[in-house]
Parts: structure tokens; C-alpha cells; sequence
């Protein structure tokens, strides 16, 4: 049985967009000039990671937690009472995968509480077999260790798995797992380096489904 394997924020939820919005913001807050398309970078990156970017860029190696920081400050409260957008056809797509039988899981670098919370709030959490997170692993995307981890959970190969991505750093780990790996675009489009290591990207979750149910082998 094939097992599809989703990030969350710019692949399911509609939020990643308000993620950038805080976090330019919280950098800007803060006193360090880093451009949009910089903070792109970090999507998805996880923290080792992105402390040493954020002190290549700015030549301060706190100024990751210092921005991060801010940015939960700013950001938590206005999701905490926000609604919690769905990205387009997500609900009917998830509703096809599992009536076919997939299993499916998501791998976020959110905390798991707060993905369950979030999934809950967008009204699909029933559509998922498990919640897993980069914070459970050693290392985070670009790393491979949560698609690693989530096939284990699930008991399938990653040559097996299809892996849904919307960023460069969440396209890498699950290549780099060897997941069947799928994107959709939500910032940005796939560049060369995406398109050598993705097997399909198209606009919406519902073409990637039927797309998965066609290659299902």
C-alpha cells in the first residue's frame, strides 16, 4: 500500500504567506536589513541550519533567535485567533487518497501540539495515520531525517512513499530520503535544482493526487 507524506504550512495550510510576512517583519524589528527574497531561504530550514545562514547573512549568530523570537511574539497571538486557511483543493484531495486507501502522515518542522492544533482548526486532521515533526529527529530539512522517520513509523520503504513539498529546503529532504517526491509550488517556482529531484509539480494538491493514484506501483 503506497503512503503519501505531506509538509503542512504552504502545502496544505495557506499560511506560509503569514509566516514571511512576520518573519520580514520581526527581522526588521529587530535592526537587520535582510531582503524578501533572503528570507525566502528559510522555509521549512531547520535550526541548525538556519542559525548559520542568519549568521552568514547578517554576521550575527543570534540574530536567528532573536528574529524568531519576535516572530512568535508578533505571529502566535493572531493565529492563535485567526482562522486557519486551507490551500486549494486540499480537502477534496485528501478525501480521494483516503477513500483509495493511502496511508498518510505529515512531516513539519512545527511542533507536533500546535500541527495537531492547526490540522484540527482547518478541519482535516482526521485525514492523517500520524503527526511527525523535525523536532523529534536530530536534524532538520534539508536534512532527510524526518522523511526517514516517518516512513519507519508508517513500516514503508521511501522508494514506496510519495513526499509533498512546496519549498526548496522540504524538496531536498525528501530526495534525499528517497522519497517519490512531488511539489507544490507555493512561493516559488521549481528551479532547475527542484526539478532534478522532484518526479512531478503542478499547482494544486488534487492534480498531485491524480497524478499518485496513476502511479501507484
Amino acid at each position: 500500500m503506497t503512503a503519501v507524506i505531506f509538509d503542512m504550512d504552504g502545502t496544505l495550510l495557506d499560511t506560509e504567506r503569514i509566516y514571511q510576512k512576520y518573519w520580514n517583519i520581526a527581522a526588521k524589528e529587530q535592526g537587520y536589513s535582510i531582503t524578501e527574497e533572503q528570507m525566502l531561504l528559510f522555509r521549512s530550514l531547520g535550526r541548525s541550519f538556519a542559525i548559520k545562514l542568519m549568521e552568514e547573512l547578517t554576521g550575527d549568530k543570534e540574530a536567528y533567535d532573536k528574529i524568531r523570537n519576535n516572530r512568535k511574539r508578533l505571529m502566535e497571538p493572531i493565529m492563535d485567533e485567526s482562522d486557519i486557511p486551507l490551500k486549494p483543493t486540499v480537502e477534496e484531495a485528501l478525501q480521494k487518497l483516503k477513500k483509495n486507501g493511502f496511508i498518510t502522515a505529515i512531516a513539519t518542522a512545527t511542533e507536533v501540539k500546535r500541527a495537531e492544533e492547526y490540522l484540527g482548526r482547518a478541519g482535516i486532521r482526521e485525514y492523517f495515520d500520524e503527526i511527525l515533526s523535525t523536532k523529534q529527529v536530530s536534524l532538520g530539512k534539508p536534512a532527510p531525517d524526518v522523511y526517514l522517520y516517518a516512513c519507519e513509523k508508517l513500516g514503508v520503504k521511501p522508494e514506496d512513499t510519495f513526499a509533498i513539498e512546496d519549498s526548496p529546503n522540504g524538496i531536498r529532504s525528501a530526495a534525499a530520503a528517497g522519497c517519490r517526491t512531488i511539489m507544490i509550488p507555493d512561493l516559488t517556482e521549481p528551479d532547475d535544482e527542484m526539478r532534478s529531484l522532484i518526479e512531478y509539480s503542478k499547482p494544486t494538491l488534487m492534480e498531485a493526487v491524480e497524478y499518485m493514484m496513476r502511479k501507484d506501483y
